[in-house]
């Protein structure tokens, strides 16, 4: 589920690398990105959405495993356990869900709480469920495109460090849980290589494009009001951008082996991200 999401689509295009059948179910078939099609014989485009159980139920029909990714949304804990609910009675056997990090009851970020509710209710589905909890996208980062055009990183973070990660590695990572067996019913923490700061960040965009582009470090509050009132962002979104970085402030991060211990190889690494996407970034 989630095909034409950023995980979802760095999945799907690990498991057609690897020749691996495999059913995209999206609620926008149309606009399944890369070469998936009708004429692809590995890839099979359903329509599904989690709010329509009778959707799930015609397109989890013949499954026997799902790759459970869906956006962060108020609505999130509802509809996941909805659709673990409708696999386990569809006759899939194992879920593999994208969770998030800090997945505690007591977490101080709203999402987390709501992924560890999620994550309680597959355990007690009876399924084999497998759990990865990556950290920040590196793909995020090219939301940062408008205040670097001026000059700016914005954040609240202080000089914490951050851990990030490329989709792509976390595709490559739920492709190996959902081919070999031995991994499955695991919980798996990923990141990248390294953990970087928001002034490190500044300064590598500074090198990237050969302009000045500082870090500003915000009050939460201002930072919040800055994504609700100059992003767009919806005041939920703005909360949890703002409960993860403060989450990096009191609880510092550090990378995991996790990625190389699972894919044989390290993770890509910022800088390689940074300079695929260069033109981005002016």
């Amino acid at each position: 589920m989630g095909a034409t999401g950023t995980t979802g689509t760095a999945l799907l295009h690990s498991l057609r690398a690897l020749d691996v059948p495999v059913r995209a179910l999206t609620r926008t078939p149309n606009r399944l990105p890369g070469t998936a099609g009708p004429h692809d014989p590995h890839v099979e485009v359903r329509y599904a959405d989690a709010g329509d159980p009778d959707s799930l139920r015609t397109a989890f029909a013949g499954a026997d495993q799902l790759f459970l990714a869906m956006a962060n949304s108020p609505a999130q804990v509802e509809l996941e356990t909805r659709v673990i609910d409708i696999a386990a009675h569809s006759g899939i056997r194992h879920i593999v869900k994208l969770s998030a990090p800090a997945a505690e009851p007591t977490s101080p970020v709203a999402v987390s709480r709501g992924h560890h509710a999620v994550e309680e209710h597959l355990r007690a589905s009876g399924l084999t469920g497998t759990v990865l909890r990556p950290y920040a996208f590196m793909q995020n980062l090219l939301r940062l495109a408008p205040t670097v055009a001026q000059g700016l990183v914005l954040g609240a973070m202080r000089d914490a460090p951050c851990n990030y990660i490329d989709c792509r590695d976390i595709g490559d990572v739920a492709a190996a849980v959902l081919t070999r067996r031995h991994l499955a019913g695991g919980t798996y923490t990923l990141t990248g290589p390294e953990a970087v700061s928001h002034p490190n960040l500044a300064a590598r965009l500074t090198a990237l494009t050969g302009r000045r582009i500082q870090y500003v470090d915000l009050p939460p509050d201002e930072l919040r009001a800055n994504l609700v009132h100059q992003a767009a962002m919806p005041a939920w979104l703005a909360d949890h951008v703002v409960e993860i970085q403060q989450l990096a402030v009191a609880r510092p991060e550090s990378p995991t082996t996790t990625v190389t211990d699972i894919l044989g190889r390290r993770p890509r690494t910022l800088d390689a991200f940074l300079d695929e996407h260069r033109s981005h970034f002016g």
